[in-house]
């Protein structure tokens, strides 16, 4: 019997030649991602740090993210206080404020590459498995041991099968693919296991790949990856990124899965996840008509220049809606600067939307964007949990960016195919 993706890649990283699922390994992971967190972290292990110092000065990738620029003074320290860590240990991955949101910093910057391993103590470190990398979220006490000895142990997981045919319609795209597995699975249906995605990948573009890859965590997966294929090896030419063939890891034939689904992608339509779960998935149209009050297009899930592209086609001319407010803010600067480039951002704010910094923002809940008791936000984010934005009596829907910029233009939402030409 053959092995799967994650077995495969457990297996080299431990030096063995098979693992079997449930068998416990130490492994060396190539990168550690932290974000605003890391102040928190290494505040765990400050006497060890004296010490030892740390065990790798390029095993941290950090990225200030979450809060930026700081929103108090609580906000400002503990950013200081990682900046000074940074200093002191010559880390040599350091991202500051404005660069851009974690995981799409690690996937322009060449960190997430096939066959490696990274872990973050921030849950959609998932994403980078649309480049064929094994990356997983991890707990701050684990990311704090790793700080100093470099090492860590995963349990191999069984692995989902999820096999895409076909194309998808016109004002249908990856959001609405993962809203609806992730409703057909479940929020916790696969928990601890590995998805592996094939099929018909070629008709998936890589910004296509990273939204799929960023919502795994969303049901419970431990990863969840593609293989590589041209769309990837172009996505490497694209940015300078060396890529050695020999890296790549993908299952035998042969391997052995808990479960298989199979979608056929041209009978998907668009979908939004109702507050106040991710996987409580619906079609647009059983929600038509609800009255939004905010717009929300942007975050690690959507925030890609194709996302901005669908935004700016649907809305470019037009007014967003009197009664509701809109919200862009993209993933990187460097994605901020081509949208900018490409007349996507200026169609945008000509149409009433508000420009947020490259980073998390209102996603979260923590900084910007926060709703008032009462008001629904339309997002493209990845949860909507009670309280996610910041007020647990507001209501949050999740939808693909299409679906966002159509509801913007209407102040309700709206089925996108009805502004797609």
């Amino acid at each position: 019997m053959g092995m799967t993706f994650a077995q495969k890649i457990l297996a080299h990283k431990s030096g063995q030649d098979t693992v079997k699922v449930g068998q416990i390994v130490t492994i060396k992971p190539d990168y550690l991602l932290t974000h605003d967190n890391t102040a928190a972290i290494v505040g765990k292990i400050g006497d060890e740090l004296d010490k030892y110092g740390v065990v790798r000065t390029d095993l941290n990738i950090i990225v200030l993210d979450h809060v930026i620029p700081a929103a108090s003074e609580k906000n400002a320290a503990g950013h200081k206080k990682i900046r000074a860590f940074v200093k002191e240990h010559k880390i040599e991955h350091f991202f500051d404020i404005g660069e851009g949101i974690c995981h799409q910093v690690v996937y322009e910057k060449g960190f997430a590459r096939p066959g490696r391993i990274i872990v973050g103590s921030d849950s959609h470190t998932c994403s980078y498995g649309a480049v064929g990398t094994f990356s997983t979220g991890i707990d701050r006490t684990e990311s704090a041991a790793l700080i100093l000895m470099g090492e860590t142990w995963l349990k191999v997981p069984p692995t989902i099968k999820i096999t895409l045919k076909g194309r998808l319609a016109k004002g249908v795209s990856a959001k609405d693919i993962i809203l609806r597995i992730i409703g057909d699975i479940s929020a916790d249906g696969a928990t601890y296991q590995a998805v592996e995605f094939h099929g018909d990948i070629h008709n998936l573009s890589m910004d296509d790949r990273f939204t799929i890859a960023n919502m795994g965590i969303e049901m419970g997966a431990k990863i969840a990856v593609f293989p590589v294929d041209n769309t990837t090896k172009a996505f490497f030419d694209e940015y300078n990124i060396p890529f050695n063939a020999d890296d790549v890891v993908w299952a035998d034939a042969d391997a052995e899965y808990i479960r298989e689904l199979e979608y056929d992608l041209s009978t998907l339509e668009p979908v939004i996840a109702a507050p106040h779960t991710v996987d409580n998935v619906k079609p647009v149209n059983e929600l038509e008509g609800i009255p939004l009050d905010q717009i929300l297009l942007g975050t690690c899930t959507n925030g890609r220049l194709s996302d901005f592209e669908i935004a700016a086609s649907i809305i470019k001319g037009k007014k967003i809606h009197p009664g509701t407010r809109m919200l862009i803010l993209p993933a990187s600067r460097h994605i901020m600067r081509e949208a900018m480039k490409k007349g996507y951002i200026d169609a945008l704010v000509e149409a009433g939307a508000v420009m947020l910094p490259p980073g998390c923002g209102p996603c979260l809940g923590a900084h910007q964007g926060a709703m008032a008791p009462g008001e629904k936000t339309l997002s493209t984010a990845n949860r909507n949990f009670k309280g996610r934005m910041g007020c647990k009596d507001a209501e949050t829907y999740l939808s693909s960016p299409a679906t966002v910029a159509a509801s913007a233009l209407h102040g309700v939402i709206t089925d996108p195919r009805k502004e797609i030409i």
